[in-house]
């Protein structure tokens, strides 16, 4: 934790902030300052020792108001807590912090999802899109979709657990023009510095066997190098091997190029193309969306754009198209949103 100071005001943040995620930070502090509450919210862990320590950080909400969902758009309140109790899904532990991806998240897709133009403004986002599927899931979308089910309860990645497991911050079902069912899957970033890095890099459980340095064609003849594969029988590798196609370049990479940024890029998108496999879904889709100014995450996208061969099945967004599509429509209620949104988000 850090204390830094801007024009004459004092905000306690995270050390080793960029410049944009300082910028942020002071920003929505300022922003929970005028809208919420300037009562500071505290942040339990443990230390090297496993000793417990609190500490108190300006950007997280108070319990005293985490109930009434301060950082949730108004008008999608009721809707997000009909969803909860009647589909559930996994809140992040930071939840309650102004800078919480997940929150941004819906207050970024619920407005535009509920509402009536719909239809109209996820055309100009996804020009295949000609309308939402709403029989699908709860109006059309998931959130926090792993494609786990009691069939399947791991997902189609073995992964999913209590605890963790890749997911899709949204998954959004639509016909397409040929009226073909498809799915859409949206990872969200807004102050992060990259993406999730892998786990299994670092785990406790790695032993002498598992090799990270080893090309992406001698993981692939011998899975095992993976920890991942070996140690906790994750499909990441097996599924690469099944769609190798969506890896054209991948012969250029003499070390595992998942172990970084690329990571949970990677898992989400071979997460479409296993929902595409199943045959519900006639074709599956993954996109990230993130701060226009969140310029860190570029190096990650860009190297796994360049790794896909530039593969329509992945995408990027900036909250800024999102806007603009919903402005489009020209609805009074859409302009409310923007001005909220741009306003509490820097856009």
């Amino acid at each position: 934790m850090q204390v830094i100071e801007r024009e004459g005001k004092k905000y306690r943040v995270p050390g080793n902030l960029t410049r944009f995620q300082e910028d942020m930070y002071v920003h929505l502090i300022n922003w929970k300052w005028a809208h919420i509450t300037e009562e500071a919210g505290s942040y339990t862990r443990k230390d090297k020792t496993g000793t417990p320590r609190t500490e108190t950080y300006d950007a997280i909400l108070p319990e005293s108001v985490q109930g009434s969902l301060p950082t949730i758009y108004p008008p999608v309140r009721d809707e997000l807590k009909q969803y909860q109790d009647k589909v559930g899904f996994r809140v992040h532990q930071h939840f309650h912090h102004m800078a919480s991806s997940q929150a941004a998240n819906l207050n970024l897709f619920l407005p535009l999802l509920l509402h009536t133009k719909a239809d109209e403004i996820f055309r100009r986002l996804k020009p295949d899109l000609s309308s939402i599927a709403t029989a699908e899931f709860y109006r059309g979308f998931c959130l926090e979709f792993s494609g786990a089910n009691s069939g399947q309860p791991t997902g189609p990645l073995g992964d999913q657990s209590a605890r963790s497991g890749t997911d899709a911050d949204i998954a959004i079902a639509y016909l397409n023009h040929g009226g073909e069912l498809c799915l859409w899957l949206i990872e969200h970033k807004l102050t992060e510095g990259d993406f999730t890095h892998c786990g299994g890099a670092k785990s406790k459980g790695r032993n002498q066997s598992h090799d990270c340095q080893r090309s992406f064609a001698e993981i692939l003849q011998n899975k095992d190098y993976c920890y991942y594969h070996s140690g906790r029988q994750f499909e990441y590798w097996n599924l690469t091997e099944e769609f190798l196609d969506l890896y054209p370049d991948h012969l250029k990479h003499d070390v595992c190029p998942f172990k970084g940024g690329l990571n949970q890029l990677w898992r989400n998108h071979l997460l479409a193309r296993a929902i595409e496999k199943q045959g519900k879904f006639k074709k599956a889709f993954f996109s990230v969306v993130r701060h226009p100014e969140n310029v860190s995450l570029e190096r990650s996208i860009n190297t796994y754009r360049k790794l896909t061969g530039d593969r329509a099945t992945f995408s990027e967004l900036d909250f800024r198209i999102v806007v603009d599509a919903a402005l489009l429509t020209k609805d009074e209620s859409m302009k409310a949103w923007a001005d909220w949104y741009t306003n509490l988000y820097m856009v």
